[in-house]
Parts: C-alpha cells; sequence; structure tokens
C-alpha cells in the first residue's frame, strides 16, 4: 500500500512538472482574418490564427482544436462550431467551419493545441469576432443628403452638419452603429465622436465597392432621450484628385448612410436609421475643406451641442433621401487610418525672410492640433512644407497647386483646442501666421493606416539606420488606406508601380495583410475588361488622355506580384484564389499583345522611371536607360511566372502547364530578340541586367557572364547605382545571387549622389522620389515632380532584412511556417540585427564580427523550423558549448555558402572563426 502511495506521488509529481513545462506554452495573438476581435466581418467562413510562445525549444504544434461560441459563456447550448481534436501543424488562417453565421452577432472563440510531445494545453482565453450585415435586406436605412449643397469649381465648399433627436426606452444591452457616406463623415452621438478612425470612409473604387464602418456605442447611448449627429467633408468622394479638373470624380453630391441598431434587455430591439427626419445646415464652421489645399474653421461659427439632444433644431433644413443600389456596399476590411502618434516641434524659428516656422523634426503625414487662446476673431493660419531651401526659406514650389494651409479663427472663450476634420497634409516644416506660437500651442498627429509594426532593422553604420528608419517613415506616410506614391502635393494616389517594387519590404515593416487585401481588391475591381490594370488605383486617371494609354509595365504588374507577395508574408491561399481571376485577366492582356512572336512591345508608359541622368554638361557618362520593349517583356515573363506558380499553389494543374509553356516561348523570344551570345543585352543598363537575371531570363551559361557586365558598369560608376523604379529593388539581390554581395554593400553603404545614403547624408527623414531630389548645392530638381516622402527606392530594406541579416521566406512553406537564416556579413560593418514578427511568432537574426571571429544570434518562434547556414562556418562552431553536430541540429552539410542544418524553435548563439 505503501509503495502503491508512494509511486501515485511520483507519477503525480511526474505529472505536475510536465504540466507545468508545458503550460509555458501561451497561445497569444488571436487574430480573425488578420485583425483582432474585428467588428464588421463580411466573410461567411472566417479565418482564425494563433500564434505560440514557449521558452522550450523544438516545440511544434501537431494538432488543434477549435471551439466557437454565440455567448461569452462557454456552455454546451452556446457551441456553434467544435472543429475537433485537428491534426494539423497550422496555426494562421483556419477556416470556420460550424452552422451559417448571422450577422450583426457577436462569436467567441477559444483553441488548444498538442505538441510533438503529445502534451495536450490549456484552453486559450477568448477571443471574438463580430459579423457586419450580410444581406441587402439588413440595411433598414436611407441615404440622406443635405437638400442643397455647395460644391464650388474652385474648391471653397464647406462641411454639412446632419441631425437626428430619437428616444430610446429600457436599458441598453448592445448597440451598433454601421455607417457610410459619399464624401468623408465623422459621427457623433451625444455629443461625442463614435470611434477613434479618422478620413472615413476610406478610399476605394467607389461605385463598385464603398466601405461601411461598424462600431459597438453601447456606452454611448441612454436610454430617454438621444441624438446622433454627422459632419459631411469633401474627401476623395468629391474633391479634386490629381493634378487635372476632375473635382466631383465619383458624384457631386455628398450624403450619409446610417443605422443603429439597439437590444434592449428586454430581449426587444429598435433600429435608428438615417431618413427623411433628419435635419441639416451647411451653417458650419468648417468653411472649406478640400484633401490638398487643407481646412478652414472659424470658431465664431460654432453651433453649440448641435449634437446633443438638448439642440433645438427647428432652424435647420430638412435632409432629402436619395436611392442608390446598395450592392457596393462592403465591410472595412484593411487597416483603420488613425491618429497613431503625437510629435512636438523640435524648434520655433524665424527664416532669413522673417516668416516663423515650427520645425517637427520628422517629414510626417497627418496635421496639426493647435492649443491656444486670444482675442474672437483672431486668425492663425499654418502652411506646410517638407523642405527648407538652401537658405533656410520655407519651401513650397514642389507642392505645385495644393495650398496645403490650415486656418484657424479663434471665438475667443479661453483656452481653445482644434484639429482638421478632413484633410491631411505631407510636411516637416509647419509657417505660423497671425499669431505668435511657441512649441506647446502646437502638437504633429501622425495619421495613417493602423499597420502594426512587424520588422526592425539595425547595424554599426548610423547613416544606414536613419535610411531604414525613413524607409519606415515613408511607408507610415504613404499607407493612409491606399499605398499612394506621396502624400503631400496634388496627387496622392495609388500608383501600382510604386507598391508593385515596394510591396515585399512593406510586409517586413508592418503587418500589411488587411491592407493588401483590400486595396487588392480594388485593383481588381478598376481592371478594365481587356485585363489591363490602370496606372493608379483607385483609378482616377481613366477620364485624362492616359485612358488610351493601356496600362504600363511593371505597373500592371502589381496585380500578380502583390497578391503573390502577400501569399508568400502571410500564407493567405484565400487572397491568391480571390485575386487569380484578375492576375489571369493580366497575364491574358500582355499575351494578348505580344501576339503570335511572343514579344509585348509598345506597354510601357513610365518605362524604368527616374533612372539615373548625368549632368547635362556631361557628354561621356552614360545614362541608365533601359529600353521599354525590353521592359515590357521582362515584366511579361515575371508575371507569366508567377502566375505558373500561383496556379501550382492552387491546384490549377492545366492552367500551370498552359502557362509554363507560355513562360517557355516568352523567354525564347526574349533571348532571341534582347540577348547576344557573348551575354550583353540590349540597353546594355544595369536594369536591363538585373531583371534578366532576377526573372531567370537567360540561359544558365550566360548568367554569370550578364552578372561581370552589370558588376562592370557598378564600378565604371565608381560603385555607384543607375537604376530607376523598376531595376532597383532587385539590383541588390541579383549582386547576392550571383556571388557579389560585396559590390551589393559597396552600393549600400555609398554616401554620394546617386545613392540610398545620399539623400539621408542631406538631412531626409523619409526616401526621396529622385534619387537628387535636393542637389549637392542644395537646389532642388524639378518642382513639377520632386516629393520628399516617396517611398519605393525604399525597396533596399528588403534586401537589408533578406540578405544582410538573411531571414528569407520559403516559398514551399509560406507564411514562414518554415524559413531560412542565411546572412551575408560584410567586414564593412561591424555587426547587424533584424527581428520580424511573422505569422508564427518573432524571427530574429543578427551577427557581430569581433577579432576574427562571428557571434550569430538566432530566435526561432514556436511551431515553425528554420534551416540555419552559418555564413563560411565549419564543423568547428559552436552553440552553448557544443559543435553543431553534437548540438542535435538535423540535415547537417556543409555548402558554398557555409554550415547549413535544420533548428527548431528556440534561442540560439552560434560562434565561430570569421
Amino acid at each position: 500500500m505503501k509503495i502503491t502511495q508512494k509511486l501515485l506521488g511520483c507519477c503525480s509529481l511526474f505529472l505536475l512538472i510536465t504540466f507545468s513545462t508545458f503550460a509555458q506554452v501561451q497561445i497569444s495573438e488571436m487574430t480573425c482574418e488578420h485583425k483582432q476581435n474585428p467588428m464588421g466581418v463580411d466573410v461567411q467562413k472566417p479565418r482564425l490564427s494563433w500564434k505560440l510562445k514557449s521558452s522550450e525549444r523544438n516545440i511544434l504544434q501537431t494538432a488543434y482544436q477549435i471551439r466557437v461560441f454565440s455567448s461569452q459563456t462557454f456552455d454546451k447550448k452556446n457551441l456553434v462550431w467544435d472543429s475537433g481534436k485537428t491534426a494539423s501543424g497550422a496555426s494562421i488562417l483556419q477556416a470556420y467551419k460550424g452552422t451559417p453565421l448571422q450577422s450583426g452577432k457577436t462569436y467567441f472563440w477559444q483553441v488548444k493545441i498538442w505538441d510533438n510531445q503529445a502534451r495536450e494545453s490549456v484552453w486559450s482565453n477568448s477571443a471574438s469576432w463580430e459579423m457586419g450585415l450580410l444581406s441587402l435586406n439588413d440595411w433598414k436605412s436611407q441615404w440622406i443628403e443635405p437638400a442643397a449643397q455647395v460644391m464650388s469649381e474652385v474648391g471653397k465648399s464647406p462641411a454639412s452638419m446632419l441631425r437626428k433627436g430619437f428616444s430610446l426606452k429600457g436599458k441598453i444591452v448592445s448597440a451598433r452603429a454601421y455607417v457610410t457616406s459619399h464624401g468623408y463623415y465623422e459621427l457623433s452621438l451625444n455629443g461625442q465622436k463614435v470611434g477613434n478612425e479618422v478620413l472615413t470612409p476610406g478610399w476605394t473604387a467607389y461605385h463598385k465597392r464603398l466601405q461601411y464602418q461598424s462600431y459597438d456605442v453601447t456606452n454611448m447611448l441612454r436610454s430617454g432621450a438621444n441624438a446622433v449627429g454627422a459632419m459631411l467633408g469633401e474627401g476623395w468622394f468629391r474633391s479634386t484628385l490629381g493634378w487635372t479638373n476632375n473635382r466631383g470624380f465619383y458624384g457631386k453630391r455628398l450624403g450619409l448612410l446610417c443605422q443603429i441598431n439597439v437590444k434592449y434587455a428586454n430581449g426587444t430591439e429598435e433600429t435608428i436609421v438615417s431618413d427623411g427626419s433628419w435635419k441639416y445646415t451647411n451653417d458650419t464652421p468648417i468653411t472649406v475643406n478640400e484633401i490638398y489645399d487643407g481646412e478652414s474653421y472659424d470658431a465664431t461659427r460654432e453651433i453649440k451641442a448641435w449634437n446633443e439632444p438638448t439642440f433645438n433644431d427647428n432652424q435647420w433644413a430638412n435632409v432629402t433621401t436619395a436611392t442608390f443600389d446598395n450592392s457596393n456596399l462592403v465591410s472595412s476590411e484593411g487597416a483603420k487610418i488613425e491618429r497613431i502618434e503625437e510629435i512636438k516641434p523640435l524648434k520655433i524659428f524665424r527664416t532669413p525672410k522673417g516668416l516663423l516656422v515650427a520645425d517637427m523634426g520628422q517629414n510626417m503625414v497627418g496635421w496639426m492640433r493647435l492649443k491656444v487662446s486670444g482675442a474672437k476673431g483672431t486668425k492663425i493660419v499654418l502652411r506646410h512644407a517638407e523642405v527648407l531651401d538652401k537658405y533656410g526659406d520655407f519651401y513650397i514650389e514642389n507642392l505645385r497647386t495644393a495650398k496645403v494651409t490650415l486656418t484657424y479663427t479663434l471665438k475667443g472663450e479661453g483656452v481653445e483646442t482644434y484639429e482638421p476634420h478632413f484633410t491631411f497634409m505631407g510636411f516637416r516644416y509647419v509657417s505660423i501666421e497671425g499669431m505668435d506660437l511657441k512649441p506647446e500651442n502646437l502638437t504633429g498627429v501622425v495619421v495613417h493606416s493602423g499597420m502594426k509594426p512587424t520588422g526592425t532593422f539595425e547595424c554599426s553604420n548610423p547613416l544606414v539606420n536613419q535610411l531604414q528608419h525613413n524607409i519606415q517613415w515613408g511607408q507610415k506616410g504613404n499607407f493612409v488606406d491606399v499605398p499612394t506614391d506621396c502624400p503631400q502635393r496634388d496627387e496622392r494616389l495609388g500608383w501600382t508601380g510604386d507598391a508593385q517594387a515596394f510591396c515585399r519590404t512593406a510586409a517586413y515593416n508592418f503587418d500589411v495583410a488587411a491592407f493588401f487585401t483590400k486595396w487588392l481588391k480594388d485593383v481588381a475591381a478598376d481592371q478594365r475588361p481587356d485585363g489591363s490594370v490602370p496606372f493608379v488605383v483607385p483609378d482616377i486617371l481613366n477620364k485624362m488622355d492616359m485612358k488610351t494609354v493601356q496600362g504600363s509595365a511593371g505597373w500592371g504588374d502589381v496585380a500578380v506580384i502583390a497578391p503573390w507577395t502577400m501569399y508568400l508574408t502571410y500564407g493567405d491561399k484565400q487572397l491568391l484564389e480571390n485575386q487569380y481571376p484578375s492576375m489571369k485577366a493580366y497575364v491574358e492582356f500582355m499575351r494578348k499583345k505580344a501576339g503570335d512572336s511572343y514579344l509585348w512591345k509598345n506597354g510601357s508608359a513610365f518605362g524604368d522611371w527616374l533612372y539615373y541622368k548625368p549632368a547635362m554638361n556631361s557628354h561621356t557618362e552614360p545614362d541608365g536607360y533601359t529600353d521599354r520593349d525590353y521592359l515590357c517583356q521582362a515584366f511579361f515573363a515575371y508575371s507569366t511566372h508567377l502566375l505558373q506558380e500561383s496556379a501550382e499553389a492552387l491546384g490549377k494543374t492545366e492552367d500551370a502547364k498552359m502557362y509554363a509553356q507560355l513562360l517557355e516561348n516568352i523567354k525564347k523570344a526574349f533571348n532571341e530578340q534582347y540577348v547576344t551570345p557573348s551575354g550583353r543585352i540590349a540597353s546594355d543598363s544595369q536594369t536591363a541586367y538585373v531583371l534578366a537575371l532576377m526573372f531567370d531570363l537567360l540561359p544558365q551559361n550566360l548568367q554569370s557572364k550578364a552578372a561581370d557586365y552589370l558588376v562592370k558598369d557598378i564600378k565604371s560608376r565608381q560603385n555607384h547605382l543607375s537604376t530607376g523604379f523598376l531595376g532597383t529593388p532587385y539590383l541588390c539581390h541579383v549582386l547576392s545571387q550571383s556571388g557579389h554581395t560585396d559590390v551589393a554593400y559597396d552600393l549600400l553603404l555609398q554616401e554620394t549622389y546617386p545613392s540610398w545614403l545620399y539623400p539621408v547624408k542631406m538631412g531626409a527623414t523619409t526616401i526621396w522620389e529622385r534619387w537628387d531630389g535636393q542637389k549637392v548645392d542644395s537646389t532642388f530638381q524639378d518642382v513639377g515632380m520632386n516629393s520628399f516622402n516617396h517611398y519605393a527606392y525604399g525597396a533596399i530594406g528588403d534586401w537589408m532584412y533578406r540578405v544582410v541579416t538573411g531571414i528569407e521566406i520559403d516559398s514551399k512553406s509560406t507564411g514562414y511556417k518554415h524559413f531560412y537564416i542565411k546572412p551575408e556579413p560584410s567586414a564593412k560593418l561591424s555587426y547587424a540585427k533584424s527581428s520580424l514578427n511573422s505569422p508564427y511568432g518573432e524571427i530574429a537574426s543578427g551577427w557581430e564580427l569581433k577579432d576574427g571571429k562571428i557571434k550569430l544570434t538566432v530566435k526561432i518562434p514556436a511551431n515553425t523550423i528554420a534551416t540555419i547556414t552559418l555564413p563560411k562556418g565549419t564543423n568547428e562552431a559552436t552553440e552553448g558549448g557544443k559543435t553543431i553536430a553534437q548540438s542535435g541540429f538535423q540535415n547537417i552539410k556543409t555548402t558554398e555558402k557555409g554550415l547549413e542544418f535544420d533548428a527548431g524553435a528556440g534561442e540560439y548563439v552560434f560562434e565561430y572563426k570569421f
């Protein structure tokens, strides 16, 4: 008996230790459709993801179980789906497979997992998602419009205010507001703004896809009298867009669609709708609101308590109702546009011309918040600029016609706080007129899509660190619901070529899964019937002369390159499936244009945009020009290749075979037309060689020769690049892949024009549009096109992550389930390190060179495996004092790059002679 009790005690202790050890595995970052606890989901079978965290090494998930409930009371009567124990190592994007989901319903879910030691975890904490309005019949509201609207052709339109009082009876247990508009809207309940989003409803191909937002407003309502108010501004819907007179592109009248669904404690429900009973006024304090020109706000015209129940709106006019086909309504699925952070001015000073200017220290996107006091009628005017000229004066010529001005008129009632509602600016410097302000009067509000930061990069060179800073800030400033080219001048459009060049880097810096899921649907929506892809999406150029140009090589290819990149990064096969018809249509467009020759010509409107051009007085130095037909053929091949890969990934066997044959024909035509037997390539430019090598267009016997020609060209320019938007993203990758990583480092670390570090040396805090936006003598490039916040050339960040520190995707195991750590260190840096919060968890890779040795630090998240290459490593390399062979790593082998092996989850430090 005593022996049995002792044995049971030992077993209990063993089980306790085992459970305690496995209890260290945490299930975290639970998401639905790439978002944490999202509202307004309109996917019929939402996909659920989770991450595992553990201090143990080699943890792998072998099975999971998901259960979904209709209530936070997790009991059997509320269970709507139980996956049961499902044998799978996947912990991302697992689709709900239960009973049909209901509009507006909130669902709560948990997950538990089994590991590779047959241990079962406890249930995770709960997470939730809430469905949007899944049927048009769920919309009970009517579109309402101010009956009288002022749409000035010169951009002087005031904002409109709309309101309705209503009464609620009983205890409120749940309330949801569903809102969209023609133009920008700002909704309020009982005097308080609803939600933390700005610039709603965002920008889409409105006639085909108009987003609505869902808000939990339970705590904003009360039994008894209530009031709902809305302000409407021009927004992307009605403002002038681009550099043309296209005001009111999407429509001439602003409107609102609003519905509030209320549930009472007694089980009854009530719906407050937008209808003809609402009132409006155009006599508002916002007298001007335009995206490019800014906003004017006259506080003396404020209407106190206009959005509260006590307000008497008898003097306001009745709205009119309008009828639209609501089949274009879609729930907001991108990253919300929000106020992300705040910046105080570094200093306020007088320019040589006497202008009072605040320096924010960072080229940012958003607006200024004023906090001032003064006499009634005092007018403060704020103008915005990116740079100062060579004399230190305010420089706005590069903004073209955009006025980017805020005007605030004080009401004279003590301390007043103002920030704009319906505009945004790109700027570092702010000129101040009308009052001498101090730093405490001004706050910079940084606004962009709320993407979660995922990547970090740092090295021993402070200029490269500033470059990484500039890349990330360029992305933040230009990812404002759509990937714009620039955020400051009269443009700010979703240029497809910029997004194509940068999307891989974007996915290292931030979680852009939701952002690109949304925008790529607009790419497909605005794609033309012949399959060509517009220059900008949403497409506002189709009324211009440019409509006769059918896309452009390297721009239209975003329809193929971006979906494939998102699939690789996030393992989102559904995104790939959704975009596949668009991808296929674009390749078929190129195929039709090429005809029986398989040569696509006359399909490049922009070429290798902004490639290097020497000074006019240089008669011998070659420029970086690449033949446009050559570019067409190269991207024709690349998109066909990626479409073939996509077809294989989606199990479309016949398509995969067809596009494999098409690719073979395209490459054959390419080599016959553009390549000499010696490996010389038409145009003989850096971009020409880069694309031929990156897209695998050359026969194997010519690849090294072509790489040598590329290196020779770079060295002939004293280690300077000459590439434009199409060649730059791949330049350093091609050098590394062909064994010339040393030359790639020379390019990265080059400090003189043209180079990535030249703008940094010139004081840039974001990426420039041109290599020499500001010249060596501090004069400026062409005022007609010279942005100082233009992210495309920031695509070098991709190489920094993937080669310098070696964090690389396995294209056959997407989402970083299996990945590579294969850094390529250089003595030109003493250390480099990066991290990436991948769909499975944090990956980290860093190296340090010291005293003839290298220390490589690696972090592999739970439920993944990495293939690690120790650069120049041998069997003498150690980890934790043991050799690699002694440490239990798998598949150890020596390659031309170094010592390679597989490692499971954990943190490792490798050391050896280098």
